[in-house]
């Protein structure tokens, strides 16, 4: 069976590349917290916006 050796400059796009995947992960990971909160945070304006008691206005013309 033939061997194969990785020379430094292997080795290196190897240690790029598991880096590159590990900041992809912790971006996504801030993107889906942030969103949720995002999202919690939208919800709880919506229905404080809906308690406000509408009333109506007069036309204008």
């Amino acid at each position: 069976m033939a061997e194969a050796t990785a020379g430094p400059d292997a080795e290196l796009v190897v240690e790029v590349t598991v880096l590159a995947q590990d900041a992809v992960e912790r971006v996504v990971r801030d993107h889906v917290a942030r969103g949720c909160r995002t999202g919690a945070r939208t919800a709880a304006r919506e229905e404080s916006l809906r308690e406000v008691d509408v009333r109506p206005q007069d036309q204008q013309g």
